[in-house]
């Protein structure tokens, strides 16, 4: 019976756990707490903006917190705002008043995201020096603004996402070639609204914060290159996997007969500021704080973790044995946290994501252990295509699964972590969130 009651707290200490991360990076509080308004002087981080030197304030944004941050400049704003638009993920909206709402689809990319990036772009051309443009960037960002290059169609790009994904490549390789795809991505967009003002705030979703690979870095230099593309089509195989207009137009750029993205020191970047108002080690942070004051001793063991999901789960089933064993790194009750974003090389036909894949395997990696429980859950409410965050599972899962004659390594084969874990009850489901750092993971033992 002590068992059943040390996993039943070990569970819900993780949900309030991830929880707490999640609240940290509210992006209304983010917005609210990067900018000041005195008078009619908006501080933005060290730098200060005189309003009444701007005939208009114009917001724009992309992402699955872009609605939210919307919200919180109009909150702050007020009347100085003109109008803008945002194109966020679908049901993820939330009530504006001068700012216009354009859902689309996450992660591929649909019509509505296109025709949401096309008003966006005749907005900006039609700014100028006496306007000041806030674009507002977050998870999601590059798939919810798509621009496709010219003789490029949206269904090409999808198929090019779609493959990326499908073979594991990491959020940077497929930015990169999102960037050479897009005419408003890899610092494309600050070309639109030059020579305008422009302030973009950004919620991180990348591993480092960097700025280049950030919803593709529309406001940002970028720094890959035509070359790069070919070379990451070549690493994964897949040069005859795409569309052929794509291999073409990555060829050319090579050769410099198509114009590279914005590099370090095009004057488009002059009057761009671009301020990070959230990020995952804040959200890891908070978990941390969070699970000290429920009386676990806590590490952070890394907000860059990345790799293949399979074999970081493993990592961390070996780092809570190792807890139970010898009381290294950290004595009991101990919870570890990492953040970061892991990829799935998908083999299998099943439905998951990232975060529940993460939690079939360390289930199976802890089965029989006592007093531990593995959390895995996406900050922004989704993993996948699915309605979860994430899952949750302890040393009696796979023990539970076999009572119900579910073999765990099956479901593990077919990539179907969402059914195995939907069976026991173990799915996290928050709905969106609004927010999008990354993931959080735990490891609980007690």
């Amino acid at each position: 019976m002590r068992r059943t009651k040390d996993l039943a707290r070990l569970r819900k200490d993780a949900r309030s756990i991830f929880l707490a991360g999640v609240d940290a990076v509210n992006p209304v509080n983010a917005v609210k707490k990067h900018l000041r308004l005195k008078d009619n002087q908006l501080t933005v981080e060290n730098i200060k903006y005189d309003l009444t030197e701007f005939e208009n304030i114009f917001v724009i944004g992309t992402g699955k917190a872009s609605a939210a941050m919307a919200q919180a400049l109009e909150e702050l704003l007020g009347e100085r705002l003109h109008s803008g638009l945002v194109n966020t993920k679908y049901d993820h909206g939330v009530p504006l008043r001068k700012i216009q709402l354009n859902e689309s689809a996450h992660p591929v990319p649909d019509e509505a995201g296109f025709r949401g990036a096309q008003r966006i772009v005749k907005l900006l051309e039609k700014t100028g020096k006496k306007d000041l443009v806030i674009f507002l960037i977050s998870g999601g960002g590059s798939a919810l603004l798509p621009y496709p290059a010219e003789g490029l169609s949206l269904e090409d790009k999808q198929e090019v996402t779609k493959t990326l994904l499908e073979v594991g490549a990491d959020i940077h390789e497929i930015n990169a070639l999102r960037k050479h795809l897009s005419l408003v991505k890899g610092g494309r967009l600050a070309r639109f609204a030059f020579p305008s003002p422009l302030i973009s705030l950004i919620l991180s979703d990348v591993i480092g914060d960097d700025l280049d690979s950030i919803a593709s870095g529309p406001t940002v230099p970028d720094y890959s290159t035509f070359g790069d593309c070919l070379h990451i089509l070549d690493k994964y195989h897949i040069r005859d996997r795409v569309p052929p207009v794509v291999v073409e137009i990555m060829e050319k750029g090579a050769r410099g007969e198509i114009e590279e993205s914005p590099k370090p020191g095009d004057p488009v970047f002059e009057q761009t500021q671009n301020v990070i108002i959230g990020s995952n080690i804040q959200a890891v942070e908070a978990a941390r704080n969070k699970a000290h004051k429920l009386g676990y001793n806590t590490l952070i063991l890394s907000t860059f973790i990345e790799g293949e999901t399979k074999d970081v789960a493993r990592v961390h089933a070996a780092l809570a044995k190792e807890i139970l064993s010898s009381g290294n790194p950290i004595g009991r009750p101990a919870c570890v946290i990492s953040g970061g974003e892991t990829t799935v090389t998908i083999q299998g036909k099943g439905l998951g994501g990232r975060n529940q894949e993460f939690a079939l395997a360390a289930a199976i990696n802890i089965a029989g252990l006592r007093d531990v429980v593995v959390l895995s859950a996406g900050t922004d409410g989704t993993d996948g295509p699915t309605d979860a965050a994430g899952a949750i599972v302890d040393g009696t899962t796979i023990e539970r699964a076999e009572k119900m004659g579910m073999d765990a390594e099956l479901f593990l084969r077919e990539n179907d972590s969402y059914h195995f874990s939907q069976s026991l009850g173990d799915l996290i489901i928050t709905g969106p969130t609004h927010t999008n750092v990354m993931d959080l993971r735990l490891v609980l033992a007690a």
